[in-house]
């Protein structure tokens, strides 16, 4: 069965496992996901990730979840960007996140960025998420 929203089904299965105190989840293996995953582990949001390989073409990835004193390091994680409907913005019109404690993930055209690397490569994208 085709999934409509790669890139959400990850990000409920991080904050699921989360909830659930579990170390690690894991979720099949794309680009767009290793990608928005290395912003995540750039930004201290996750310990890691490694790719798995189940069988022949079929890939996974193990996401390292993290904690600080037992808390989540993730406390909200929010899709901005759906299928059905998205949303572009320019980097002048990009938003803080919890008034800077958060980050935007956007996909623009030098990558998938953090809002801060965007706003330093003055480049703007899609909003995929946003983390806090």
């Amino acid at each position: 069965m085709s999934m409509t929203d790669p890139l959400g089904d990850m990000l409920t299965r991080i904050r699921n496992g989360q909830r659930a105190r579990k170390s690690s989840v894991a979720c099949p293996a794309s680009r767009l996901r290793r990608n928005v995953l290395e912003v995540l582990k750039r930004e201290g949001y996750i310990r890691g990730y490694e790719e798995e390989k189940v069988r022949e073409g079929v890939s996974e990835i193990r996401i390292e979840l993290k904690y600080h004193e037992g808390d989540p390091a993730i406390r909200n994680v929010t899709r901005v960007s759906t299928p059905g409907r998205r949303v572009y913005s320019a980097i002048a019109d990009l938003g803080r996140v919890y008034n800077g404690l958060g980050i935007a993930i956007l996909s623009t055209p030098r990558g998938v960025l953090s809002d801060a690397e965007a706003r330093a490569q003055n480049v703007g994208g899609e909003v995929l998420c946003q983390v806090f």
